[in-house]
């Protein structure tokens, strides 16, 4: 059996939670070494919770047999993290975005590009069953090339990330043009917890488009708290030359005739089934394009995606698979969620082009 890949983590905040849970709940697979953190107090609770080594010295990393640090400091902290660990050899899974804003993202990329392959951004969405699934539906050509992305489900770069990857643009130039529209809505579920007796707030909806030429665009669209209101619904639509899959649901021809076919789950868990609680694996026209690779641990939707993201990581560094998430597209995915933000503040297009990482 191969071991447990080992990492270590800088920052104590619920980002490294995630971590350290994923490495208690797949301890075959990964192994949370030490937490660096700046109080005694922070790290001493993820050592009393989880069983971690804890230090207050970056310093100390040498001191450990890590394959990896997870950088999960705030935005504003990363790029220097993220410059010292590459400094010092480490390979690093840095937060996502690598940096606040635009001159952060340049900063980060000047001190690291010429050695960016030792740094990997947390993208983890493109890892998520359902949105797996649907890249390999796209990727198997059945709606032939694909054209357009509406995204209706998180936010800026996690979007865009999913954009780029279902249009498969790589770095080409983009235009940005966003709107705002505020109004009333009731948002009964926050990262804090349920209202008691909630009533309708403002909450704005961000609209706006990226044309990246050749008929190619992605929209973009996101209500404040969309990722916890319970009320709005999740949605993605992929339109190619042959067809079009939306949410879970494919059109295309087939033999001179439209013809409706859907992505299908395995869920264990439901109705009478012991087998757990979980995902295993979803099919399309009898075929399986998805599949769960930690089967039996119990995991979420997007701790799989997480999970599965730090194992590539570590194989990524043991040289048995390919970058799960390069910098440059960490940088590519948050300079054009800036770009819809700038063009929905000023109302006018904004142009993401000859960046030094594309």
């Amino acid at each position: 059996m191969t071991d447990p890949i080992r990492f270590a983590a800088v920052g104590t905040g619920w980002r490294t939670e995630f971590f350290l849970r994923l490495a208690q709940a797949l301890p075959d697979q990964l192994r949370a070494v030490v937490v660096i953190g700046r109080t005694a107090s922070s790290t001493q609770r993820l050592a009393d919770k989880y069983g971690v080594a804890t230090s207050l010295d970056v310093a100390e990393l040498a001191d450990h047999l890590v394959e990896f640090v997870a950088a999960s400091v705030p935005w504003a902290a990363t790029p220097g993290l993220t410059a010292e660990l590459v400094e010092a050899g480490h390979y690093v899974y840095c937060e996502t975005p690598p940096a606040p804003d635009l001159d952060g993202l340049r900063a980060i990329w000047a001190k690291v590009g010429s050695r960016a392959g030792q740094v990997q951004v947390g993208e983890q969405y493109y890892r998520m069953p359902g949105h797996a699934a649907r890249l390999q539906v796209v990727r198997d050509q059945v709606i032939g090339r694909p054209n357009s992305v509406e995204i209706a489900s998180t936010h800026m770069y996690h979007a865009v990330a999913l954009i780029r990857d279902f249009l498969a643009v790589g770095m080409r130039p983009a235009v940005a043009n966003a709107h705002r529209f505020t109004a009333e809505l009731l948002d009964p579920l926050t990262f804090a917890g349920w209202a008691k007796a909630p009533t309708p707030q403002q909450r704005t909806t961000t609209i706006g488009t990226l044309d990246f030429g050749d008929g190619r665009y992605g929209l973009y669209n996101f209500v404040d708290n969309q990722w916890w209101n319970p009320l709005l619904s999740r949605r993605i639509a992929i339109r190619g030359t042959h067809g079009e899959l939306v949410d879970n649901t494919v059109l295309r021809m087939v033999d001179g005739d439209p013809v409706t076919s859907t992505i299908e789950y395995r869920r264990v868990g439901v109705d009478m089934s012991l087998e757990g609680n979980e995902v295993i694996h979803a099919s399309f026209d009898g075929k399986v394009v998805y599949r769960n690779p930690f089967q039996g641990s119990g995991l979420s939707e997007d701790d799989i995606a997480v999970a599965d993201h730090l194992v590539a990581m570590g194989r990524y560094v043991r040289g048995e698979a390919p970058p799960p998430y390069p910098l440059a597209d960490g940088c590519q995915d948050h300079a054009l969620a800036l770009a819809i933000e700038e063009s929905a503040t000023t109302g006018q297009p904004v142009r993401v082009q000859g960046e030094p990482w594309a």
